[in-house]
């Protein structure tokens, strides 16, 4: 393919670990600081990302929209939960482009910052009681700095990790950003179901579940210091250092050689983007309200899916070193779309042991299979000069129709089809095929690693 947007150099190693002259000791060192702040990193951010998801389950539509009906309020707030996502495209392409002109470490560490606060400040928002209207106008507010500032965290974990990494790891190193993930959903599920034992329901609902978001201040301070200590990676230093920088990335991102690459990453990120906000997020709402589970139970669940996945992640990372990131996300998003309709039928026995079962096969196991190789694979589509952006607008963007759009329109098929989930099952094999046929048609040249 054409190289006009990079140089043979830069497009050939975009993860050189380190220099000619460091030590073995050094290398293990900038290496565990990575490891480290990657990790760190986005558990924390994802914490805070989904711990919103889960408060909307459970008690944002209650305390915010307390005047509608249970579908109806569970609607509007899986709704401020979908705007997080429409923003996010917004923080992506801002810090994709901070990120590739200035670098992306300092990035980062900016994305971090505005995302503890805007959780933190959730934590302390007066309810519809207390302020009427203003209170989900304010809810609202804080989610849109939350999706903003999201926007630019995962591609820039993403590329702290691979960008840094030897060669012939990028695979295993580019699944420590999505073991984050499962982590903090895992962490958030697991705050919210011991705030619910330790509580009463008037207690959660008046202030126990604040809790859960001002623990993000402390964790945010923590992750922050980690990621001032990593170095910024050696591909973009190589590329700065050759005054090589896009000064329009987003331009660069959209146009050729990189059109078709986009157009296809945004088409395989549908599947992934669906199945997450499924399991992890729709699930809780479906299992409780529909099935009617106990609260609890269904949040030890998906902790427990989730813990399975982030143990099973590197798995899929050293899969990726040795048969190449597409062709493991392609036998994940396979795998995803066969699992989908026996999943919602173990569901529909609204048994705990087989919910539980569903779950940590199609979340923990299957989810676990082509995550891990997703940030590998969506940053060998671009070169290292446009790759935050780039990287940035696949995933943001494929957010709104992928990711912040399903519970809602799960909700919707749901109930259109008279509480039965197979409509909503259908949709989503759909996203799954559409995933598979656009990953299929990726050309190995066409990538630069």
């Amino acid at each position: 393919m054409s190289t006009s947007l990079t140089t043979p150099a830069v497009s050939s190693s975009p993860a050189r670990a380190g220099t000619a002259s460091e030590t073995d000791d050094e290398r293990r060192k900038r290496l565990r600081t990575v490891v480290a702040a990657s990790l760190l990193g986005t558990t924390i951010e994802w914490y805070d990302f989904f711990l919103y998801a889960t408060a909307a389950s459970l008690v944002f539509n209650k305390i915010f929209f307390p005047d509608q009906s249970s579908f109806t309020g569970t609607l509007l707030a899986f709704a401020t939960f979908a705007v997080g996502f429409v923003v996010r495209p917004i923080g992506g392409v801002v810090f994709g482009h901070i990120g590739d002109r200035i670098g992306r470490k300092r990035t980062l560490a900016l994305t971090m910052v505005l995302m503890g606060v805007a959780t933190a400040l959730m934590g302390v928002l007066p309810t519809a009681a207390q302020v009427g209207v203003a209170a989900p106008v304010l809810l609202l507010l804080m989610r849109i700095l939350q999706g903003f500032a999201l926007g630019g965290e995962w591609a820039g974990a993403v590329l702290l990790a691979v960008e840094h990494s030897p060669a012939r790891r990028r695979g295993i190193f580019g699944s420590i950003p999505q073991i984050g993930l499962a982590i903090g959903l895992a962490l958030g599920t697991a705050v919210f179901a011991l705030l619910q034992v330790a509580f009463d329901d008037s207690q959660f609902l008046a202030y126990g579940w604040r809790i859960a978001f001002l623990v993000s201040i402390v964790l945010v301070v923590v992750g922050f210091v980690v990621r001032l200590k990593v170095e910024e990676t050696p591909a973009f230093t190589e590329v700065d250092a050759l005054a090589e920088k896009s000064s329009v990335p987003i331009k660069d991102v959209v146009l050729q050689p990189n059109t078709r690459n986009t157009i296809l990453g945004l088409l395989a990120r549908w599947g992934e983007g669906s199945a997450f906000n499924t399991w992890g997020v729709f699930a809780i709402a479906y299992a409780t309200s529909s099935l009617h589970m106990n609260k609890v139970a269904v949040l030890v669940a998906v902790s427990i899916a989730s813990v399975v996945m982030a143990v099973l992640l590197p798995v899929s990372g050293m899969l990726t070193d040795r048969y190449r990131p597409r062709q493991i996300y392609l036998a994940g998003m396979v795998a995803y779309g066969v699992s989908i309709y026996p999943v919602f039928a173990l569901f529909g026995t609204a048994d705990l042991l087989w919910f539980t079962l569903g779950l940590v096969l199609v979340f923990g196991i299957v989810h676990a299979l082509f995550y891990g190789a997703q940030g590998t694979f969506f940053a060998s589509l671009y070169p290292t000069r446009v790759r935050y952006t780039g990287l940035s607008v696949v995933y943001q963007f494929s957010g709104i129709y992928a990711s912040g759009l399903t519970p809602l329109i799960l909700t919707a098929l749901i109930g259109a089809n008279h509480g039965s989930p197979w409509l909503a099952a259908g949709y989503l094999v759909l996203t799954a095929a559409i995933s598979v046929v656009a990953t299929a048609l990726v050309r190995e040249k066409d990538l630069y690693f």
